[in-house]
């Protein structure tokens, strides 16, 4: 088939990389200027199948609360709030019902599990060299975080994910570079997650889909789709449509825009988050690999020769105005655990971006009901994570073939 893909992030990408490799001509469109420029930028770059669970929980709100009166709360509301904010909040606490909360973590989980396996195989098969680390620590500061991440525990053994509960000094064994002046009670050691190069990957991949002839087009913001010919694409600026098989939408949260037209009301939000990447100024006083401070939901990544620090969640505001207030979170967890490891007086890269998330958190993966146009959208904080499984059940259900996993729950019926 002659397919087209809207949209080039990790999603779009591994999207296309599938599909190319089932033999289809496969055309990408893209309104920046290169892959991978919007949330899979700079992300943290962590894959812990185990830890993608949905925000919309039991007790969230009440988190979420306390985070807003927290100065440094992993989560915060921003102004201006439109309309669309305010209807996603509302569905989000909807979502928040244990019942609710059980089927869709076990859907994300079930499509965690599958895509890590899905991203080994795509990079031994074709030897991609990024860079990347073993193991995942989750830094508990005190007994009291202790007992809060004891039913996250046991969400991970119920999915059989391999981890250690290790005190103090066993985490400093496996990192041992975390400070011994901030307080540690002990940590959650997950040998078999790691943290990789979100970005890096997503270029790779990019040159191994163009190999089998995938085509991508850079600074092509694309029309919103049509009812007369929604297989159809035309630019924004206006230019002559061209017609194709299939269409499938992987554009992040520009996604609903595209698709209202089909009649579509796809409840996407932009969830801002923050990342400081900078120069490691010595190795030794550097993370081996990636570290969550549990208290304040800071990722700490080795990215190579830098050090990367990823955290906050925001509702609101804007893309292009960063939050000071949110740096200052990620500097002083960076200070906590590895002072002196980063070059921090020049060559910092600042970065803000905005997660596709739907409220209550998997994502939406297969046929939007219009014929040709299929969807691969909403992965929200966990796109990297999710992306090589998501792009491989799309190509699969694209050629009427089993996906190889349970996909109760992915699909947009779940939203109607």
């Amino acid at each position: 088939m002659k397919i087209a893909i809207v949209g080039a992030g990790i999603i779009g990408v591994t999207t296309a990389w599938e599909l190319a490799s089932d033999g289809h001509e496969v055309t990408v469109f893209e309104r920046r200027g290169a892959a991978a420029e919007e949330a899979s930028f700079a992300n943290a770059g962590v894959v812990a199948p185990g830890y993608v669970t949905p925000w919309a929980a039991p007790g969230m709100r009440l988190k979420v609360l306390r985070s807003l009166l927290s100065a440094h709360g992993a989560v915060k509301v921003r102004w201006p709030l439109v309309g669309r904010d305010l209807r996603w909040m509302a569905q989000w606490q909807r979502a928040c019902r244990l019942e609710s909360y059980l089927a869709n973590r076990a859907r994300m989980q079930r499509l965690a599990f599958y895509s890590r396996t899905r991203l080994h195989e795509i990079s031994e098969a074709r030897e991609l060299s990024y860079e990347r680390s073993d193991g995942y620590l989750v830094l508990l500061r005190s007994r009291r975080d202790q007992r809060m991440v004891q039913p996250g525990l046991d969400m991970l053994r119920a999915v059989g994910s391999a981890f250690r509960e290790v005190d103090a000094d066993e985490a400093r064994r496996i990192e041992p570079a975390l400070s011994t002046d901030t307080d540690l009670a002990g940590a959650i050691h997950l040998p078999e997650d790691e943290v990789a190069n979100c970005r890096q990957f997503a270029l790779l991949l990019k040159r191994e889909a163009e190999s089998l002839g995938a085509q991508f087009h850079f600074n092509c913001d694309i029309a919103p789709l049509t009812r007369s010919a929604p297989r159809s694409l035309s630019l924004s600026s206006g230019s002559p449509a061209i017609h194709f098989d299939a269409v499938v939408v992987c554009a992040g949260v520009a996604s609903s825009r595209l698709l209202r037209p089909l009649g579509m009301r796809i409840p996407l939000a932009p969830i801002y988050g923050h990342s400081v990447s900078a120069n490691i100024r010595e190795p030794l006083n550097a993370p081996r690999s990636a570290v969550m401070d549990e208290r304040y939901k800071v990722a700490i990544s080795r990215m190579g020769l830098r050090v990367r620090v990823a955290g906050s969640a925001e509702i609101g505001g804007s893309l292009d105005a960063i939050n000071p207030a949110a740096l200052q979170t990620l500097y002083k967890v960076l200070h906590d655990w590895f002072p002196g490891a980063a070059t921090l007086q020049a060559g910092v890269q600042q970065w803000k971006g905005a997660r596709p998330m739907l409220p209550d958190g998997p994502p939406v993966i297969g046929p939007s009901g219009v014929p040709g146009v299929w969807l691969n959208l909403g992965h929200g904080s966990s796109g990297w994570a999710l992306s090589c499984g998501s792009a491989r059940v799309l190509a699969d259900l694209m050629a009427g073939r089993d996906a190889g996993i349970d996909l109760e729950g992915l699909g947009l019926e779940r939203l109607l």
